[in-house]
């Protein structure tokens, strides 16, 4: 899914897309998050995690599959991406929960934040894998199509994994619904962290997406803006993930998410100031102060219901729609000409998280 974004301008190429028909690439993940977090929570509570996330990896190794063996119409790639983004909303809903149930007492947030870790390290193999596969003589004849084999290949020997993966997975009472689920959202603190999750998500893609054209307006040269932009704030993030999952190994969940939740926000105010040097420096507190929110936010909300775990997991991941929307306010903010100004979005977003950091349930503590 991560590997969307790099390939848009391949098919754009193929297709003769317009840039913005060949957003709907990406468009097409967000919208099955929205559409289908809340019944895949629903559905692994009433069918078990584990199955659940074979089921998506199923549905994702189906959707690579079809343009493996032969070029697809448009239409039919934008099915197969849709196909895609529901495969992933299913590992997320059915994946952030059942680590809890794999994990020792006390090692959840620590475990999950690691599991973050190794996905940086795929979502940003994702985009290199995009150019090397083009560079392979068995591969390379399918040109932007040669990439779809090989993820093939890996959901396949993920999903034969995963069926011997032995889980003890934490029941809800009574089986949910829709509703039950989405009345959930009627508690307060489930409320907040599924709007934190939502303005996190876009606080992370406005970052991705307009680090690079903010730095070339503070004078870097474009070149130096990849590098020293999106590049860097990354790989950052991994790093980040890496060291929170080693910082939770003493340090309470609580406290590590407010102390994220003050980097970040001090590294998008750095930002705000314009320049190199603050902006660089920015960049490096954004990265590492990102890092950890998400799994911090999930596993301390889990923590505090954890038989309906599954339910919270698809309400939280539903809000991963905030990478479609917030980014579009900062946005129009730069068309104004705003440049540094617009980085006030992801700052509020992070104002937002600091106050639930310094406000949660006294019970998440432990």
């Amino acid at each position: 899914a991560d590997a969307m974004g790099p390939m848009a301008d391949a098919v754009r190429a193929q297709y003769s897309l317009s840039n913005a028909m060949a957003t709907l690439l990406t468009f097409f993940v967000f919208i099955a998050f929205a559409l289908f977090s809340v019944p895949g929570g629903v559905l692994a509570a009433r069918i078990g995690k584990k199955k659940l996330l074979m089921l998506g990896l199923g549905l994702n190794a189906l959707a690579v599959l079809v343009p493996s063996l032969a070029a697809p119409s448009f239409a039919l790639l934008l099915a197969c991406i849709f196909l895609l983004g529901v495969g992933t909303t299913f590992l997320q809903v059915a994946g952030n929960p059942i680590m809890r149930d794999v994990s020792g007492e006390g090692a959840y947030s620590r475990n999950l934040s690691f599991a973050q870790f190794i996905k940086g390290i795929g979502s940003s193999a994702s985009s290199y894998l995009v150019g090397l596969v083009a560079l392979l003589p068995l591969l390379g004849g399918l040109k932007w199509r040669g990439v779809f084999p090989v993820f093939f290949v890996l959901m396949a020997m993920t999903l034969l994994a995963v069926s011997t993966l032995q889980v003890d997975e934490a029941k809800a009472e009574e089986p949910p619904s829709i509703g039950s689920s989405l009345g959930l959202l009627k508690e307060g603190p489930f409320l907040l962290a599924v709007i934190g999750i939502f303005l996190y998500v876009g606080a992370e893609v406005c970052m991705a997406r307009f680090l690079k054209p903010t730095l070339t307006g503070f004078g870097l040269a474009e070149d130096r803006a990849a590098l020293l932009g999106p590049t860097l704030f990354f790989a950052s993030l991994t790093f980040g993930r890496l060291v929170g999952s080693g910082v939770l190994g003493f340090m309470s969940p609580r406290a590590f998410f407010r102390l994220s939740a003050a980097l970040g926000l001090a590294g998008v105010v750095a930002m705000m100031g314009g320049g190199k040097a603050l902006s660089l420096i920015g960049v490096l507190a954004c990265g590492m102060g990102f890092a950890n929110i998400w799994p911090l936010l999930f596993s301390l909300t889990v923590e505090e219901r954890p038989e309906r775990g599954a339910e919270l997991s698809g309400l939280m991941c539903m809000a991963i729609s905030g990478g479609a929307v917030v980014p579009m306010l900062m946005g129009r903010m730069l068309d104004q000409g705003l440049q540094a100004l617009a980085f006030l979005v992801p700052a509020v977003c992070f104002a937002f998280l600091l106050f639930l950091a310094l406000s949660g349930p006294k019970r998440a503590e432990a």
